[in-house]
């Protein structure tokens, strides 16, 4: 049986080699096959072109520069370094269909600035078959030092844990697959997060009503219980918390990542030629500042 493989998109930015030893580690957890990936439009040149002269080498070094990054900490990995003649996009979204899922660099983007932009990994998230995971510059892994207090005293920080958003709108099972998996290979906690906005009638003059707003809440937790049951029975070694707050999803879900290791969240496969990413994704995606793994899933709108 043949390796899975953990592909990571290289651009020679910061972002993408903190993607890159990402997903050494993801390969390592796995026993995979990492890909080193850069998509570049090479140009033509004699086979006899003295180095000096490579006007290829500038791509070969940014594989090169990612090479020595996983090497530093993974020295048994098995590697392949992919240098690919064609346009950044469609060579992602070739490589995320013959791979486990795919890693790329992230930085911090309003929802304006990717609109002008044209934010490459944003492309690549809204049309991936296969899981996507966006990585931030200086993501480690390790946990933050304690924090202190206003008295001095240190705030000891959220213990790691793995959170997957839930929207409970449709289909879930291969979120709640991509979940459950990752925080059973961590031996993490799982935390299941659902934000449901109150309706008008749960809105008093002197604010919400607690009553109303706890009916809301109770009804969220059946569902979401119900959602997770049977992936719990899967992975009863996963310990699982389930979390459901009275306010938008979006809201909701930037609220439960201090402390965690990553983040997934759902996707609604489109089949328009244009990119899609739900709301709650997109918040994730810009805001989180863990790993973020959006999973493309039949009717989940995150």
């Amino acid at each position: 049986m043949e390796p899975e493989v953990i592909t990571v998109g290289l651009d020679g930015t910061r972002e993408s080699l903190a993607a890159a030893r990402w997903a050494a580690g993801e390969a390592d957890r796995r026993h995979a096959v990492l890909r080193l990936l850069h998509a570049w439009i090479l140009l033509a040149q004699g086979p006899e072109t003295p180095p000096q002269r490579d006007r290829n080498a500038g791509a070969r070094r940014v594989v090169e520069q990612a090479l020595d990054e996983v090497r530093a900490d993974h020295r048994e990995l098995r590697v392949i370094e992919d240098l690919v003649a064609a346009e950044a996009v469609p060579a992602l979204l070739r490589a995320a269909e013959e791979s486990r899922l795919l890693a790329l660099g992230s930085r911090a983007l309003t929802a304006w600035e990717s609109y002008v932009l044209g934010d490459i990994s944003l492309e690549v998230v809204g049309r991936a078959e296969r899981p996507v995971v966006l990585v931030r510059e200086g993501w480690s892994g390790r946990q933050p030092l304690p924090g202190a207090g206003a008295e001095g005293e240190e705030i000891p920080s959220p213990a790691p844990h793995v959170v997957v958003g839930m929207s409970l709108k449709g289909p879930c099972d291969a979120l709640l697959s991509f979940a459950f998996d990752a925080a059973a290979r961590r031996g993490l906690p799982l935390r299941a997060v659902h934000g449901r906005a109150l309706p008008v009638t749960a809105y008093a003059p002197w604010g919400v009503d607690p009553e109303a707003a706890g009916e809301i809440v109770k009804e969220g937790e059946d569902a979401l219980r119900e959602a997770v049951r049977p992936w719990r029975e899967r992975y009863p070694g996963v310990e699982l918390g389930l979390t459901v707050r009275p306010e938008s999803p979006t809201r909701a879900l930037v609220r439960s990542v201090p402390g965690a290791v990553l983040l997934a969240v759902g996707r609604r496969r489109h089949r328009a030629l244009a990119p899609r990413v739900g709301p709650v994704a997109h918040a994730a995606m810009h805001h989180a500042p863990c790993p973020v793994a959006v999973v493309p899933e039949e009717g989940s709108a995150a």
